[in-house]
């Protein structure tokens, strides 16, 4: 069975870095784009960040812009993101997810078919 699997959450404090790492196990195809969302409790998944296979573009939600970097890793159906000055406000779960549908690089959430379980990123002030 396909999977997604996030790694690389923790606790750090406000003004450092973090890189979260997530891959694809089961599958070989690659996926048309991968992305990751976050979440708080009570709040609706926000979409963070966004990569396209085929082309390397990429799309960032306006709170991230600038301080978070996602990447892919070619060799591999892998993805990670690079999260630098850290705000309190970024603490959230971090869900990694993959669009095998539809090869248009979009943060709507309806638009990705495979999700991870997502990994906690906590930014102490």
């Amino acid at each position: 069975q396909v999977q997604l699997e996030e790694s690389g959450g923790g606790l750090v404090q406000a003004g450092g870095s973090l890189t979260l790492s997530c891959g694809a196990s089961g599958r070989t195809l690659n996926p048309y784009v991968m992305g990751w969302f976050r979440q708080t409790p009570g709040n609706e998944r926000e979409f963070v960040a966004a990569i396209q296979w085929s082309t390397g573009r990429t799309y960032y939600g306006e709170s991230v812009k600038g301080r978070f970097t996602i990447s892919r890793d070619n060799a591999e159906v892998a993805v990670a993101l690079q999260m630098n000055s850290l705000k309190p406000e970024d603490t959230a779960v971090y869900y990694c997810a993959a669009d095998y549908i539809l090869d248009m690089i979009t943060p709507a959430i309806e638009a990705y078919d495979l999700w991870g379980q997502g990994t906690r990123v906590t930014v102490s002030s």
